[in-house]
């Protein structure tokens, strides 16, 4: 695959001791700075350990049976006087430390104690309870563009409320551009430090270890059922498409099918954006939008470059919208605005919209992401239309696009280039 043009020089901007600064680093700090503790989830080899590790004065890595064992027989013994703040890596080897650190957090709750990282579980599971209202929940999403520029510019959605809109990147891409970027993805060690085949082969064994170190009965998950799967929600990605479809596809049955898309969600290899609804429109699907939550994920597990996506309609939109969508979801953990994102859709598929940003009591922003240069006003009558039901609530419109011009389509509605997400 290719390197992903200029960004492939992400390096660069680096600091000297080869670390990319992260969209929530400022958020962990400040967080440290008046709550007790933090819990950053998100995929594995995300950058979650190299990230936490900067904000601890000394970090506990419970996936070492040399430092578990203490843990594992008096974690509240073990906690009891470490440097803080203490990092708990890989808590999930050790369960019964988020007790403890609920327990030390109930008897002396002053800012900056602990931060715990690892892999995720379903809010359903009961070893997270202890931790309920004593942690603050961090996600950490693979690297964005504007991580790896070493872009210090604010979230997207919140430049959009400005009187000045935002602007392109000097360097934009083109169409081409866009897909090479995209493809290499955001993992920090493919991204930045690994080409050509050797990083096709760092996505094969990731896709081959999705479910590593998962509980469950002695036949499940089934890791070829499971590769099966996530390569039919990966050609469905960008996608309302329903369980039924998918279980076929991947020839498994539906409850098996409800169960591997939870511990994907879990694993943070794939997400979804839910239904938007509002008592100001009728009849509005119900059913979530379906992402891989990495675009060099997504091409691994549908085995295409960028040549192959260049001559295919159907995956090149389907990158482009989830390229720009992992970007806003990374973006929406530290926006200020605090938006939550859906998708917006009616049942006779008349009216459709990629992303709505619903702000609370902002308003509404709406979002249309195109694989084209030239947008115009028929790419945005699902926003006008929007904006004429909302009226006052709808507080911006975009239309994100690949080409290097930007534009007003309309009162309330501009066409973007999408490098403005990092311009």
């Amino acid at each position: 695959m290719s390197d992903g043009g200029h960004l492939s020089r992400a390096a660069t901007h680096a600091g000297s001791d080869g670390y990319l600064p992260r969209l929530v680093d400022p958020w962990i700090a400040e967080i440290l700075d008046s709550a007790p503790a933090v819990m950053i989830t998100g995929p594995r080899a995300a950058g979650k350990t190299t990230t936490a590790s900067r904000h601890a004065r000394r970090v506990v890595r419970l996936d070492e049976e040399s430092e578990a064992l203490a843990f594992r027989a008096d974690p509240d013994a073990a906690l009891r006087g470490l440097p803080e703040p203490v990092l708990l890596d890989e808590w999930q080897e050790c369960p019964g430390v988020l007790g403890a650190v609920k327990r030390a957090v109930d008897s002396q709750r002053q800012p900056g104690r602990f931060i715990i990282a690892g892999s995720v579980r379903t809010e359903f599971d009961p070893a997270l309870w202890p931790g309920t209202g004593r942690l603050i929940r961090v996600a950490m999403h693979p690297l964005t563009a504007a991580e790896r520029l070493g872009s210090g510019s604010r979230p997207f959605l919140s430049r959009l409320l400005d009187d000045a809109p935002p602007m392109p990147a000097p360097d934009t891409p083109d169409l081409r551009g866009y897909v090479e970027l995209a493809v290499v993805g955001g993992f920090p060690e493919p991204a930045t430090q690994l080409q050509g085949r050797v990083r096709d082969a760092w996505f094969e064994t990731y896709l081959t270890q999705l479910t590593v170190h998962r509980p469950g009965p002695p036949n499940g998950p089934d890791p070829a059922r499971i590769g099966a799967f996530f390569q039919a929600y990966a050609f469905n990605t960008a996608g309302v498409v329903n369980d039924a479809t998918l279980a076929g596809t991947a020839g498994i049955n539906h409850r098996t099918c409800v169960a591997y898309t939870r511990l994907l969600i879990d694993e943070g290899a794939i997400g979804q954006l839910p239904a938007w609804s509002s008592n100001l429109l009728k009849r509005l699907t119900r059913s979530p939008k379906r992402y891989v939550a990495d675009t060099g994920l997504w091409a691994a597990a549908v085995s295409a470059d960028a040549s192959v996506v260049m001559s295919n309609g159907d995956l090149l939109g389907r990158l482009i919208e989830t390229f720009v969508v992992n970007q806003l979801r990374a973006e929406s953990v530290v926006d200020p605005c605090r938006p939550r994102l859906y998708h917006l859709r009616d049942r006779e598929g008349r009216h459709e919209i990629d992303v709505i940003a619903d702000l609370g009591a902002r308003g509404v922003i709406a979002i249309e992401i195109k694989a084209h240069s030239a947008p115009g006003a028929r790419d945005a009558r699902h926003l006008l239309w929007l904006r004429d039901q909302l009226g006052h609530r709808f507080v911006a419109g975009a239309v994100l696009h690949t080409g290097p011009r930007h534009f007003r389509l309309a009162e309330g509605i501009e066409a973007i280039p999408i490098s403005a997400l990092w311009g």
